[in-house]
Formats: C-alpha cells, sequence, structure tokens
C-alpha cells in the first residue's frame, strides 16, 4: 500500500471516537462504583413571575446581550474596513488568475487582521469613554451607547461620499444637516457601506489594468507564433506572478489600503 492511498480520518470521525473514548473511559471508572457523592452542578432553566422591575431590565440586557453576539460579524463587516480588505483581495486573486490562491481562509485571515490594526484607536476609544464607565456603573446603559457610538460614526463619516450621504438623507425625507452630529445613525451606516463597495471596486479595476496588459500582450504573441491551442493563462500566469514579486504587491496594496483609513 502506498502513502497516498491512506486516508486522513475527517475530522468528524475523528471527534467522535474521540468523545466515545471519553465515555467509555468514564463509565469504567465510575459505573461500578460510582462516587458517593456528586459535585456535579445541576442546570435548569425555568419561568417564574418577575418580582421588580430590576428583574425584567436584567432579563432585558441578557436578552441584548444575546442579540448583539448574534450579529456580530455583520457589525464587523458593515461597520469598519473589513468590506474593502476582503473585496480588494478577491478581485486581486481574479486579476491574477491563481484560482483558490491564496485560499480564502487566508485572504479572510489578513483582511481581519488588518481590520483589527485600523479599528484599534476607534475600539480603544469605545472602551476608555463607554465600556469602562458603564462596567463601573458610572454611566448608564443609554448613555454608554451613545457615547460608542461618537468614535464609530467619525470614522465612518470619514469614508462617506457626500452624494451617497444625500441619496439616503433623500430617500428618508429629512432636511439637510448642518453638522455631521445631525445625521442619523440609519442614514449614515447604509451610506458608509454603499462608499466601502465602490472604493473596494474602484481599487479593483486599478488592480487588472496591469495583469490585463499581459494577458493581451501573450495572447497576441501566442496568435503570431500560430499557437491557438496553447491557453494563454499557462504562460500569462507566471510572468504575472514575476510581476507582482518584483514590485513588492502586497507591500503596495496592503499599505496603500491601511493609508486610506489614516
Amino acid at each position: 500500500m502506498k502513502i497516498q492511498d491512506i486516508q486522513t480520518p475527517r475530522p468528524c470521525i475523528t471527534v467522535g471516537i474521540i468523545m466515545f473514548i471519553l465515555m467509555v473511559l468514564v463509565s469504567a471508572v465510575y459505573g461500578a462504583n460510582p462516587p458517593a457523592s456528586s459535585n456535579f452542578p445541576l442546570i435548569s432553566i425555568a419561568m417564574d413571575k418577575a418580582k421588580g422591575p430590576e428583574d425584567v431590565s436584567v432579563a432585558l440586557q441578557i436578552f441584548a446581550a444575546l442579540t448583539l453576539l448574534s450579529i456580530a460579524p455583520s457589525i464587523l463587516i458593515m461597520l469598519t474596513s473589513f468590506t474593502r480588505f476582503i473585496i480588494v483581495f478577491s478581485l486581486l486573486r481574479q486579476a491574477m488568475g491563481t484560482q483558490q490562491m491564496p485560499p480564502n481562509q487566508i485572504l479572510i485571515g489578513l483582511a481581519m487582521f488588518l481590520t483589527f490594526y485600523v479599528m484599534t484607536p476607534v475600539w480603544q476609544d469605545v472602551n476608555q469613554n463607554a465600556v469602562q464607565p458603564f462596567i463601573e456603573k458610572k454611566i448608564s446603559s443609554e448613555q454608554a451607547i451613545d457615547t460608542a457610538l461618537i468614535p464609530i460614526r467619525k470614522f465612518m463619516y470619514k469614508q462617506i461620499r457626500e452624494k451617497d450621504l444625500a441619496l439616503f438623507i433623500e430617500i428618508a425625507g429629512l432636511k439637510r444637516p448642518d453638522t455631521p452630529a445631525d445625521v442619523p445613525t440609519m442614514v449614515m451606516i447604509p451610506s458608509f457601506i454603499i462608499s466601502e463597495l465602490k472604493t473596494a471596486f474602484q481599487l479593483g479595476f486599478l488592480l487588472f489594468i496591469p495583469f490585463l496588459i499581459i494577458d493581451m500582450v501573450v495572447a497576441s504573441v501566442l496568435l503570431a507564433m500560430g499557437m491557438m491551442m496553447l491557453p494563454p493563462i499557462m504562460i500569462s500566469l507566471p510572468f504575472k506572478l514575476l510581476l507582482f514579486v518584483l514590485v513588492d504587491g502586497w507591500h503596495l496594496i496592503v499599505g496603500s489600503l491601511v493609508k486610506g483609513f489614516v
């Protein structure tokens, strides 16, 4: 049997085997001689009448926290620089014609860490002025939310195009705001998303140009040589990679994207 013929067990099968072994070991240890006193906690869920307004408030806070955790990925994608990063990286991969290289996991991971890098000053401001005072019970939850939105709105407003903001203000039927503070958050969020999408596609178009020129040159040379059956992508791909490495493409692209948010 060759080494290539040996199949690696799937993760789900491996986890199932490990869980089964643990169950066998536990039953072997406690099956014959169960412990006299067990300290395992008993967890139960019950519904009862609230004894006061504070009980209802705590329940609503827990419900709000769970809801926030469920929409956290959407917040990360839509209210940060993640959208621009991942779109540009995806278009770059298509322009180079490298199929699935780099893999999606690497592109998403790089976009996430760059997002953390760009958004760190904003999150530090939120933590210092909203989260920590709320934990120390110096401000209420409403004041904490209003304070946390200030640096986030400031970040979004820098990236919003005036045309997109005017579009959503007109759709909402609002008067023209005098200051950025007069713009509602529900108007600023879609304006920010649309602006980020357009900026990302503009950068992607610029990335396509040099690689498209290489494809056209290679296709013209192959046609002139009569090699019409040879796929041009097989010849142009090494030249694309060579060009990208020589100009230090990752340094230029990542640097330009990050500096665009400064």
